[in-house]
């Protein structure tokens, strides 16, 4: 579904410029793409911003004087370990209601 919107061009120091909607809904800073097609038209559109990436090149190397190490394969298992869910009598405890 189409919407038409109008807008004015207008001159804005050496260049001209072209005053969107704020109906458009277009957040200010977008950068735009404009393609000039056959017979003088015009479409605008919004150019695809990459997702951004972290940056570890200002966390990189930080723990280096701290003699860290690798965990080993064999360290990253965990053993089993009783918990209240696993105790009947706990579980009918919290299934009552007062």
């Amino acid at each position: 579904m189409s919407e038409e919107y109008r807008a004015k061009v207008f001159k804005s120091g050496n260049s001209m410029a072209l005053r969107l909607p704020k109906a458009l809904g277009v957040t200010e800073g977008t950068e735009m793409r404009i393609v000039r097609e056959e017979r003088s038209g015009f479409k605008i559109e919004p150019v695809d911003q990459p997702k951004r990436k972290f940056d570890v090149g200002k966390i990189w190397g930080i723990g280096k004087d701290l003699d860290m190490k690798l965990i080993a394969d064999e360290d990253r298992v965990f053993e089993q370990r009783p918990l209240l869910s696993d105790d009947a009598d706990w579980l009918a405890s919290v299934d009552r209601k007062p």
